[in-house]
């Protein structure tokens, strides 16, 4: 009885994990998918910079195609784990171990692989002035429209002030996208009636925060970590699982063969076959002499 109650206490334990696994790996990912389009626009807005540099090594590891194919792996493997738990299959729940095992090793590689602070400074934000001169030039429409998300986004306008516009290119106004309030030709007016209309803060201090790290890579270390110690906990108690059904499904022992002089009594740690007991006899039929003329049917009537 103990012993299959401690068997529904760990497989009750695995489908919680498994169900943990589902949660963490789908937040991952859409976590993951979020953070790339920010990564995509300032991948284009610091290209051949060191800021470029710095923001890759920050952001690989959980944008990187392998952590995407981990997690979505990990989902397959914790619909295995859930069914080899429910059926108490040792194959299946054998099969989930080792893929926990592999899952695990190649998370533990990619952190330690991509464990480097990003190397900028605070002076390398004035190297993003090189990329304002084609913004609006048909060339570059893909400058321009990152640099309209980045500003509309992160709700700042150009790279130390909204004047670097002005500085840099042959605009008289800065883009509408420095509008708090956006509409054709809201820079226009606010330029020449309002200047609190614009944004105030530079969007050089943003791309440093972006790049040290932001709230969300923060969720999604912790989710990493949250991940690898719920891998070890799962697998510690599929070990045990397996070890508690292994021992479940093998044939009982047969009794001790008490050497001869050794006595058996009830108390008696083995036992002794008892050789002396007569077999159970088969029913003796009865013979019947054969008698003329019909009389061995009538006899046989009046035994039965």
């Amino acid at each position: 009885m103990a012993r299959e109650d401690s068997v529904k206490c760990l497989r009750c334990l695995l489908f919680a994990l498994n169900l943990l696994f589902w949660i963490m790996a789908i937040c991952v990912l859409g976590v993951a998918a979020w953070l790339r389009d920010y990564l995509n626009n300032v991948l284009t807005l610091t290209a051949d910079t060191r800021l470029e540099e710095a923001a890759i090594l920050t952001y690989s590891p959980v944008v990187h195609p392998v952590i995407i194919a981990v997690c979505c792996f990990l989902i397959i493997v914790a619909m295995v784990g859930y069914c080899g738990t429910l059926k108490c299959n040792l194959l299946l729940l054998s099969w989930y171990f080792g893929c926990l095992l592999v899952i695990l090793c190649v998370e533990l590689a990619s952190g330690v692989w991509n464990y480097e602070e990003p190397p900028i400074l605070r002076s390398d934000m004035i190297s993003l002035k090189s990329r304002m001169p084609n913004y609006g030039l048909p060339r570059y429409q893909w400058l321009t429209q990152a640099w309209n998300f980045f500003q509309t986004e992160f709700k700042c306008c150009g790279v130390i002030y909204f004047t670097d516009w002005l500085e840099m290119t042959e605009m008289e106004w800065p883009p509408d996208s420095c509008c708090a309030k956006q509409y054709p030709g809201c820079a226009r007016q606010a330029h020449y009636w309002d200047l609190s209309d614009l944004h105030q803060e530079g969007c050089g201090p943003k791309i440093y925060s972006f790049i040290r790290g932001t709230k969300q890579l923060q969720v999604l270390r912790f989710l990493g970590v949250s991940i690898g110690v719920s891998q070890i906990l799962a697998m510690t108690l599929t070990l045990t699982l397996l070890w508690a059904l292994y021992y479940d499904r093998r044939a009982p022992d047969p009794p001790e063969q008490c050497p001869p002089g050794t006595d058996s009594g009830p108390h008696s740690p083995c036992q002794v076959e008892d050789t002396t007991k007569p077999s159970p006899a088969r029913p003796v039929e009865a013979w019947t002499p054969a008698l003329p003329n019909g009389h061995t049917q009538f006899e046989m009537e009046q035994i039965s």
